[in-house]
C-alpha cells in the first residue's frame, strides 16, 4: 500500500501568509518521508478551503520539493474556462518535470458553485464538456470541439504536459455506480466514507478494471482519506485530535450554517463519534498501525490519504505525527508486502 496525503488546507488561526509557509514546510518533510503524493482540495469563500486557486499554490510546492507528486483533489471544472485550465495543467506538469496528478470533478457544494452563479444543474453539464475537452486537448495540438456551453475551431495547442498521453486523473467516489465510470476510463480514485461503503467501492472498481481485459497489477489506485493523529501515547494524541477535528468541522460546516441550510451529514460531528467509527486514525503509532492495517485490509484499498494537517493542529504536532507515520507506521506494510 501506499501513502500520501490529502488536504483541505482549511482556516487554522494563523495568519494566512503563516499558514502558507507551514504547509510549505511540512510539504517539504512530506518529501523527504518518501510519501507518494499530496493532494489538495478546491474551495471557496469558506474556511474550509484557503487554497482557492490550487494551481498557485501547487507551483509553489513543486519548487520546494523534489519526488513527491503533487495535485487537486479535485479542480472544479464548472467554475473553470477549459483552455486556460488546460494550459494551467502543462504549465504545471513542466514545471514539476512531469509530477503532476490531475484531480476533477463538478464541485460538491452548491452553495460555493452560487456564488459564481453556477446552478447545480449547470455545473454537470459544464463538468461533462471541461472534462471532454481536457480529455481532448491534453493530447492534441489542436482544439476542436462543440457544446452547448464551450465551442473552438481548430484552436492551436502550443503547450502539452512531460507525461504521456496525460498526467494521472483522480476522481472523488462517494457511490459504486461511479466506480464502473472511473474503472472504464483508467482513473484513480478516493473515498472517505465509511470502511463498508469504501471496501464496496474498491471491489466494484476491481470488478470493473477486470472487466476490461486488465490486470491488478495495472489498475489504477484505489485510495481512501482519513483524518491522522499519532503521538506517544493513545491519550496524548486524540486530546490534540479532539479540538483539531472539531474546529475543521466548523469548518466544513460554515456556509452551511451561514445560510441556514440542513448540514449534509457525511462525517460526525463530534470526534469521539467520528474516532468510533473509523473516519479518525489517531493514537500512539503501534494502535493507528493496528487501526490502518484493519481497515485496509477490509477496505481493499492500495492506497491511504492521511489528513495530518487540519483544523487548530500546529505545525509541530502535522511533523510528530509524520515522524511516527514514517519510523513505525510506514515500514510495517512495507514488510507485508514483501511477505505477500
Amino acid at each position: 500500500m501506499l501513502f500520501g496525503v490529502f488536504d483541505h488546507m482549511d482556516r487554522t488561526g494563523a495568519e494566512l501568509s503563516q499558514q502558507y509557509a507551514d504547509r510549505l514546510s511540512l510539504i517539504e518533510a512530506y518529501d523527504r518521508a518518501g510519501l507518494r503524493g499530496y493532494h489538495i482540495a478546491e474551495h471557496h469563500s469558506t474556511p474550509l478551503g484557503l487554497s482557492p486557486s490550487p494551481s498557485v499554490f501547487l507551483a509553489a510546492a513543486f519548487q520546494r520539493t523534489n519526488r513527491i507528486r503533487l495535485g487537486t483533489l479535485v479542480y472544479t471544472l464548472s467554475l473553470y474556462h477549459p483552455l486556460r485550465l488546460l494550459e494551467e495543467i502543462c504549465m504545471l506538469d513542466s514545471l514539476s518535470q512531469g509530477r503532476l496528478d490531475v484531480g476533477i470533478g463538478r464541485g460538491i457544494s452548491p452553495i460555493e458553485l452560487g456564488f459564481y452563479g453556477v446552478e447545480s444543474e449547470q455545473a454537470q453539464e459544464l463538468y461533462i464538456e471541461a472534462s471532454q475537452i481536457l480529455l481532448q486537448g491534453l493530447v492534441s495540438r489542436h482544439l476542436t470541439f462543440e457544446g452547448k456551453h464551450f465551442r473552438f475551431r481548430d484552436v492551436p495547442l502550443e503547450l502539452s504536459p512531460v507525461q504521456k498521453p496525460m498526467p494521472p486523473l483522480w476522481y472523488g467516489v462517494a457511490h459504486v455506480d461511479t466506480a464502473t465510470w472511473a474503472a472504464q476510463n483508467r482513473i484513480n480514485i478516493v473515498c472517505s466514507g465509511p470502511v463498508a461503503s469504501v471496501r464496496e467501492i474498491v471491489s466494484r472498481f476491481r470488478a470493473e478494471w477486470l472487466a476490461t481485459g486488465s490486470s491488478l497489477q495495472t489498475m489504477p489506485l484505489a485510495g481512501m482519506s482519513r483524518h491522522v493523529v499519532i503521538a506517544e501515547t493513545d491519550a496524548e494524541a486524540r486530546a490534540a485530535a479532539k479540538g483539531a477535528y472539531e474546529q475543521w468541522f466548523d469548518n466544513l460546516t460554515y456556509l452551511w450554517r451561514l445560510n441556514n441550510l440542513q448540514i449534509p451529514l457525511s462525517f460526525p460531528a463530534i470526534f469521539e463519534e467520528a474516532d468510533a467509527a473509523g473516519f479518525c486514525l489517531t493514537g500512539s503509532a503501534s494502535t493507528v498501525r493496528d487501526k490502518l492495517r484493519a481497515q485496509s485490509s477490509e477496505a481493499g484499498i492500495t492506497y491511504i490519504l492521511c489528513r495530518m494537517a487540519f483544523g487548530n493542529l500546529t505545525l509541530e504536532q502535522s511533523l510528530r505525527t509524520l515522524d511516527l507515520m514514517e519510523r513505525e507506521v510506514m515500514p510495517a506494510f512495507a514488510k507485508q508486502a514483501e511477505t505477500n
